[in-house]
């Protein structure tokens, strides 16, 4: 269990992470700023589809790691108190916090869930705009940019929330 809670909980532990807290978002970043040169050219170039394959990978390994940690009853850090011997050596206190020194918020965790159901629904939509299928290819390319920005902004949620507390720490 712990392997998996290291696969899906890594978090940049940089000044960087206030932009991109995991490297999904740092994926999902990169795609957003790479979706501006098709939605411009009305082309799809390989090394876009290239990155979307990884970031669907990236996608897929912590949902995967994460819905398996959910079935074993783990839940986001946020979420739960951590351990007297955790709170005194991270935070020299004691009290009901996150192992973030963080009020614990429960309800965190089912944001948590929607966020990434957010992220495989977006990427799908990403797919179906690529493709071009559903609407034509000129107006789907240029809605490229809002979608991958949007799965930038789901991506970044995830971590964020993970991490820190809503408006209703103690519910």
């Amino acid at each position: 269990m712990e392997f998996l809670r290291l696969i899906h909980g890594y978090q940049f532990d940089t000044a960087a992470a206030q932009l991109f807290p995991t490297p999904y978002a740092l994926a999902t970043l990169v795609l957003f700023i790479w979706s501006l040169a098709p939605a411009i050219k009305a082309h799809v170039g390989r090394g876009f589809m290239a990155w979307l394959r990884l970031t669907w990978a990236l996608t897929l390994i912590p949902g995967v790691t994460g819905v398996i940690l959910a079935l074993g009853g783990e839940k986001v850090p946020s979420a739960t108190r951590a351990g007297a011997d955790v709170l005194r050596e991270r935070c020299g206190q004691d009290g009901d916090l996150s192992r973030y020194c963080f009020p614990v918020d429960p309800s965190r965790n089912w944001e948590h869930s929607m966020y990434a159901a957010l992220c495989l629904l977006t990427l799908y939509i990403i797919e179906v705009l690529v493709q071009g299928r559903l609407i034509k290819a000129q107006t789907a390319l240029r809605l490229l940019p809002v979608a991958t920005l949007f799965l930038y902004g789901c991506a970044y949620m995830i971590g964020r929330v993970a991490v820190v507390p809503g408006s209703t720490p103690g519910s």
